[in-house]
């Protein structure tokens, strides 16, 4: 059975709140879970102290059993100094795609004044013939 210490939703519609609870990877996300180990308000500010409560001695205790943490609550505990989030680095995600920076090119081309085109897109197919009779003629032979 594998554990995950995870944050199962309560609240109102539009007023989350969240517990922290270790459950069986495969319950649902708000259903069955094994014990509540804190919670976490996220409409409060981030400075407030009722913004997050954790019993870190329980958390302890499940990660020494084997609960893997998810990334949110593996957030709480690298800023609670329990366990170490790795560091991520993703080059690659600030940069325009493919069509902005077409678009950029092509803004670039324009206002420096060059008579160079942009790359026009490929003119649409035209619709193939139809093959069969419509439903009414085929009725009247």
């Amino acid at each position: 059975m594998s554990l995950k210490i995870r944050l199962a939703r309560a609240g109102t519609k539009k007023r989350p709140y969240y517990h922290v609870v270790v459950a069986d990877s495969r319950a649902p996300r708000d259903g069955r879970f094994i014990e509540r180990l804190g919670h976490f308000n996220p409409l409060v500010g981030k400075d407030a102290k009722d913004r997050l409560k954790l019993d870190l001695e329980k958390i302890k205790a499940w990660l020494a059993k084997g609960a893997t943490p998810t990334d949110r609550v593996l957030r709480f505990l690298d800023e609670a100094g329990v366990m170490k989030r790795p560091a991520r680095n993703n080059p690659n995600k600030a940069q325009p795609k493919k069509k902005a920076q077409e678009r950029a090119a092509a803004a670039a081309a324009a206002a420096s004044g060059s008579a160079a085109p942009a790359p026009a897109a490929p003119a649409p197919a035209a619709p193939a013939p139809a093959t069969e009779a419509p439903a009414g003629e085929a009725a009247a032979s």
